[in-house]
């Protein structure tokens, strides 16, 4: 599961081949041993919970970069690694 951007703490992730469980494109983001499941087109929770002030972080930085996250969908759901996308604090 490559990690594909780092801010705050905040470990964002998307799995290859990530079709089956969640059915629509999303990432994994972790923070400390939480993990919450985001749909890209939306920001909505799929799954799990994160602390509230760094679920407004998740939230933001997916408003930012949805281009960006549907691309590195579309290579990961292909077997082949996402591209690293610049986190909030760089």
């Amino acid at each position: 599961m490559p990690t594909i951007s780092i801010f705050y703490g905040i470990l964002i992730r998307m799995f290859f081949h990530d079709t089956d469980k969640h059915h629509v494109p999303h990432i994994h983001a972790d923070y400390q041993g939480q993990v919450a499941v985001y749909a890209i087109e939306d920001g909505a929770v799929l799954a799990g919970n994160l602390p509230p002030k760094k679920h407004k972080l998740v939230v933001a930085w997916l408003e930012i970069h949805r281009e960006d996250l549907m691309a590195d969908w579309e290579l990961a759901v292909n077997g082949q690694n996402p591209l690293p996308i610049r986190g909030l604090d760089q």
